[in-house]
């Protein structure tokens, strides 16, 4: 199934129609930067791929996937991975805590985790038994932004840095406020907004890096790639989600 779906002029932005368990297109030791949100597991219709795996298999799939990305990485590598803190739907489950775990089982190393605040706290609803100690449900209105690096954190520098100086001091806090997508919108289930990649990518990579994203969905991290001057590229199992991804940065292409 692997194939070149969309490619820009000059190459530097890619979608692989590919599972990326499977991928062989993208050498080995290539990846500067992987900023990617894979699936949750909280049964949502993605298209082909399956989102309702019972919680064990979920994490072998999670395995797979975090060994088969160390091997593209460069020594200097690193990882934003975007995850919930835990789930309720098909059981209550610490996804952030076991996803680490096994990414340093992997061969990752953990440097730092960022919280993202989605700032819709005011729309939650009360879940459990309600005003009782009997059964309530404990909800964090955020995510986490996992901060992880194949062997030297230090990174060597083959381009230039466009952080400025108030991006810097700001995105360094680890509490980063800001809303999250529209799924209408944007026409995919669970879309992040591009703010997300935009600090990533600017925070952890030089200009002219490659940035992967081995879970692309609706395209947004390869928005950012286009817009930050990186070499990006996208892999997607679902050719729906690739089409998606290639009309969006047709859309936006400077």
């Amino acid at each position: 199934m692997e194939q070149m779906y969309y490619q820009n002029n000059d190459g530097s932005i890619a979608i692989l129609h590919a599972d990326s368990l499977e991928i062989t297109a993208i050498p080995e030791e290539s990846v500067d930067l992987i900023v990617t949100s894979p699936p949750y597991n909280l049964d949502i219709a993605y298209g082909r791929s399956r989102d309702d795996m019972p919680y064990e298999e979920y994490l072998r799939f999670s395995t797979r996937w975090l060994e088969k990305a160390l091997v593209l990485m460069r020594p200097d590598g690193r990882m934003c991975l975007n995850i919930p803190l835990d789930k309720n739907r098909l059981g209550q489950q610490s996804v952030y805590a076991d996803i680490v775990s096994l990414a340093k089982r992997a061969g990752w190393h953990y440097h730092a985790t960022i919280i993202w605040n989605e700032g819709n706290i005011s729309r939650r609803t009360a879940w459990g038994s309600f005003r009782s100690a009997r059964a309530p449900f404990v909800i964090a209105p955020v995510e986490a932004i996992a901060v992880l690096y194949k062997q030297d954190w230090r990174k060597k520098q083959r381009g230039e840095s466009d952080i400025t100086r108030e991006e810097f001091i700001e995105w360094t806090n680890a509490l980063w406020t800001f809303s999250g997508e529209s799924r209408k919108k944007v026409g995919h289930p669970t879309p992040f907004p591009l703010e997300l990649p935009l600090r990533c990518i600017k925070l952890f990579s030089f200009i002219g890096d490659t940035v992967l994203d081995p879970f692309l969905g609706s395209g947004t991290t390869l928005l950012a790639c286009q817009h930050l001057r990186r070499k990006g590229i996208g892999v997607e199992i679902d050719e729906a989600y690739c089409a998606l991804a290639r009309d969006r940065l047709l859309s936006t292409r400077p």
